[in-house]
């Protein structure tokens, strides 16, 4: 129907009373009252919600772009967190590898330590032994000779049939032995 009515005012545009015929028809004081009225309205609508409904749009921007940076920051950190986590760890494993290579070495050494230890302790042992039985070997020529003596004095008062001190024959046995002694 409104678009009938400005075919029909198209229509009468050559007509000299248009604008009291189209005032009648359109009411062209609502018109501008309407305008006014809605002019007004996006004046305060503009002021009261549209300000605030920006503002808070703005906020809600700054606060969108506060949380991306505030993650970007935290990605950040906990990637440098990462790399010294990392650090951390190769420098454990590497002080891991000194202490066992340590530990092996020092193992080694007491190796040795132990094996000299028991070498000298068996020389010092096959010393002992020697001199051992180098006393007991003095010890038994001493008591041999001691009973030869004994022996030969006890022999030689049968064949002479005297008695001689045993002072005498001790001496003179002794005497004798030394004489085959250096004869050898």
């Amino acid at each position: 129907m409104f678009l009938d009515t400005f075919v029909l005012l198209a229509a009468d545009a050559a007509d000299p009373g248009f604008l009291a015929s189209l005032n009648d028809r359109l009411n062209l004081g609502d018109i501008i009252v309407t305008l006014s009225f809605f002019t007004i309205l996006m004046l305060l609508l503009k002021k009261f919600a549209w300000g605030p409904l920006m503002g808070i749009m703005d906020q809600r921007a700054e606060l969108i772009a506060n949380e991306i940076e505030s993650a970007e920051k935290s990605r950040a950190e906990s990637q440098q967190i990462l790399e010294e986590q990392r650090n951390l760890l190769n420098e454990a494993r590497n002080n891991a590898q000194a202490i066992v290579e340590n530990a092996r070495k020092q193992g080694e050494a007491q190796r040795g330590e132990i094996i000299t230890a028991a070498r000298s302790e068996v020389g010092r042992m096959k010393e002992e032994a020697t001199l051992e039985i180098a006393s007991e070997k003095d010890k038994a020529v001493a008591a041999v000779r001691e009973e030869f003596v004994s022996l030969s004095i006890l022999a030689a008062s049968k064949v002479l049939g005297k008695e001689i001190s045993e002072e005498d024959n001790r001496a003179l046995i002794e005497e004798t032995i030394e004489k085959a002694g250096e004869g050898r």
